[in-house]
């Protein structure tokens, strides 16, 4: 299972400073269970859309079903993966959480990808409960949302203080009727989802925080944009600055299935 160098430069998932620090840790996980099975891993993502992840997975030698309910987004996928040369491993699926049982039968995935779906379900707890039930012991969700604190930030700097405080008091951390994203959690609210699902986290960092704050005209040189990047990534993982990633546009969660 050999990977093309270049083949994360070409989407750009390890080199922007909106994914990077998402993408190492993913990457880290997917090493580690492939080493361990001695194959490459069964990937299923849940609302992959156009194959940001499944294309660069693919291309590295894992199996990977993208299941999203747009037959647009999963066309730009089939177009991206043929691009990539990685169409053979790459299977596009019309559907939701709910098909998963029937679309997933004895091939059970060794990792779920679940990154910027749970916010648009219609039951969150319900939609882990059949993650959780497709995934193998031992199986691995990767879960990314966007977190509540991030948007009382954001709105704030805005000068928007009254959005703030409703992002802060309502129970779906929007900051209003007009707020572009439908949900937002809380790390603590989360952790209480996948232990319900019988899922237990082995890690939870904030991701994209710099780089959703600092303003696009003070990151025009690669010089910048590198030291923007390394310092997302140290950030989503330094022990001493817990606190700066909670901060996050979104929270990042890799759980396991015992």
């Amino acid at each position: 299972m050999s990977e093309d160098p270049s083949s994360t430069r070409r989407t750009g998932v390890s080199t922007s400073p909106r994914t990077a620090a998402m993408w190492a840790a993913v990457d880290e996980v997917v090493r580690a269970r492939a080493a361990e099975l001695q194959r490459p891993l069964r990937v299923l993502d849940l609302g992959g859309g156009t194959g940001g992840l499944a294309v660069p997975l693919a291309v590295a030698g894992h199996h990977v079903t993208v299941v999203d309910p747009s037959p647009d987004a999963l066309a730009s996928l089939r177009r991206r993966a043929a691009e990539a040369q990685a169409s053979s491993r790459v299977s596009a699926v019309q559907g939701d959480a709910e098909s998963l049982t029937s679309l997933v039968g004895h091939d059970r995935p060794d990792l779920v990808l679940c990154h910027g779906t749970l916010e648009y379900v219609d039951d969150p707890e319900v939609t882990l409960a059949h993650v959780a039930a497709v995934l193998p012991p031992g199986g691995i969700l990767s879960l990314v949302v966007p977190q509540r604190a991030a948007a009382v930030l954001a709105r704030a700097l805005a000068g928007q203080f009254a959005q703030a405080r409703a992002a802060m008091d309502r129970a779906d951390g929007r900051w209003g009727d007009a707020d572009p994203v439908p949900r937002r959690f809380d790390r603590a609210g989360v952790l209480a989802l996948l232990e319900t699902a019988g899922l237990t986290a082995t890690r939870a960092h904030g991701i994209r925080l710099f780089s959703d704050l600092v303003p696009g005209a003070l990151v025009d040189s690669d010089a910048d944009r590198a030291a923007l990047l390394d310092l997302e990534r140290a950030v989503a993982t330094h022990p001493e600055f817990a606190v700066l990633a909670d901060l996050g546009t979104s929270l990042h969660v890799i759980a396991t299935r015992a």
